[in-house]
């Protein structure tokens, strides 16, 4: 049965706004009484994502004039609406050359976004597709051996800034894929999906153990069921389950949303829907089994889908939202064309929103977002908030204080100091 509006908004409430008592402190330690203070929230807990690729010219300083004018508006309309991003390390294009790695220009990068107060997911570090051509040269083992140095050198060379990451991709389909020869399906062969599973998650967990590690997959039948029951019962400890839901053929809709929820949420892990797509234009052909394989040489956005786009938009958040495991929602590439020449952004070409970025938007820093609020601690210095899980800030004159709301607090304390 599908859930109601009024359900979903429920259910959102229950996993994700906080009630607590917070006590503010002042300078000297006691209890700011009867205090007039602005409370404001300044980051959600949860994790509201996007690809964060564009930016990587940008945080490089690589671009002027127009272009880098340009870039800056795009960069503010990703960190005035998202608070996680996703960075590419595709091998094929991280490292082209072996012994080369772009790792100064994505660390830069990764600052860029830590800097402004988004935590940063790296994507991913194993992948038979975008893979390295030059592991084409080596023999099964060689290629094995430099797959997992691979991924202690970028787990261990980003820790600290890069503290998530999807370990694997698209393992169902790994070691059956056909369409061109590849050093990690040549792996998966040789290891088989659990094996390789495990090499890379030990690969990862032993060059930083504070890493939260995804497997990622878009195949939602019961092969991926069977892959994760087969890692759980092998005792490979997987942290998160990536789900992607690129929906060029139309939006799957509330029913099969929830049916996917909760047969991934059997598992009682958390689940990240990693890459998050509807398009605002043509509906690609049901017939497509590969979404690579539609091309077209220009696919646009039109009015009628921009607005079909932000409805869904609003319907699959919601639904993904009111569900107590769904910890992260990426959407696919903010900028139309992006992937696929898919008019699946939320900007349009030229930089302009679009209805589905302000309708995510009025969710985001709307609905589920508490605005500068007048407040009065009472005799004990104490305020009674209720709020969406996150960070906060109370200011008062030239005070600051700071503290979190989250559902499994009931109370805390925060002290004043001079503000930033």
């Amino acid at each position: 049965m599908e859930m109601s509006s009024s359900g979903a908004d429920a259910n959102i409430r229950k996993n994700h706004v906080a009630l607590a008592t917070i006590t503010l402190l002042g300078r000297d330690g006691k209890p700011a009484a009867n205090q007039e203070v602005t409370v404001v929230q300044t980051r959600h807990k949860f994790l509201f994502g996007c690809t964060g690729s564009s930016i990587i010219p940008l945080a490089n300083d690589e671009l002027k004039g127009e272009t880098k004018s340009q870039a800056e508006s795009h960069a503010a309309s990703l960190t005035n609406l998202f608070n996680f991003v996703t960075l590419p390390f595709y091998w094929g294009r991280f490292e082209p050359k072996r012994g080369q790695p772009d790792t100064a220009r994505i660390t830069k990068t990764a600052k860029w976004f830590t800097d402004r107060g988004c935590a940063v997911k790296g994507h991913p570090l194993c992948w038979h597709t975008v893979s390295a051509e030059w592991l084409l040269q080596m023999s099964d083992e060689e290629i094995i051996q430099t797959q997992l140095a691979r991924i202690r050198r970028e787990v261990t060379d980003f820790a600290g800034l890069i503290e998530m990451w999807d370990v694997i991709n698209e393992v169902v389909i790994m070691p059956i894929f056909d369409k061109y020869d590849n050093g990690i399906t040549r792996m998966a062969k040789c290891l088989g999906r659990i094996g390789i599973i495990r090499a890379t998650f030990d690969a990862a967990r032993s060059a930083n153990p504070r890493a939260m590690l995804l497997l990622n997959d878009f195949d939602v039948s019961a092969a991926y069921e069977c892959l994760i029951e087969g890692c759980l019962e092998a005792g490979i400890k997987i942290d998160a389950l990536g789900i992607q839901s690129h929906m060029h053929q139309g939006y799957w809709g509330i029913e099969k949303t929830q049916n996917v929820l909760e047969r991934y949420a059997k598992y009682n892990l958390p689940i990240h829907f990693t890459e998050n797509t509807l398009v605002s234009g043509k509906i690609m052909p049901p017939e497509i089994v590969d979404l690579n394989d539609y091309q077209v040489p220009e696919w646009p956005t039109t009015p009628e889908g921009e607005a079909r786009q932000a409805e869904e938009v609003v319907t699959h958040y919601k639904t993904l939202m009111a569900h107590p495991q769904v910890k992260a929602i990426t959407w696919w590439g903010l900028q139309d064309g992006g992937w696929l020449k898919a008019p699946s952004g939320l900007l349009r070409i030229d930089h302009s929103r679009k209805p589905a970025y302000d309708a995510l938007a009025n969710l985001v820093k709307g609905e589920w977002w508490l605005p500068p609020t007048k407040m009065t601690t009472d005799k004990k210095g104490q305020l009674r908030m209720e709020g969406f899980a996150g960070e906060y800030s109370a200011t008062s004159g030239d005070l600051f204080a700071s503290f979190e709301l989250n559902p499994t607090t009931q109370s805390s304390f925060a002290s004043f100091a001079p503000s930033r």
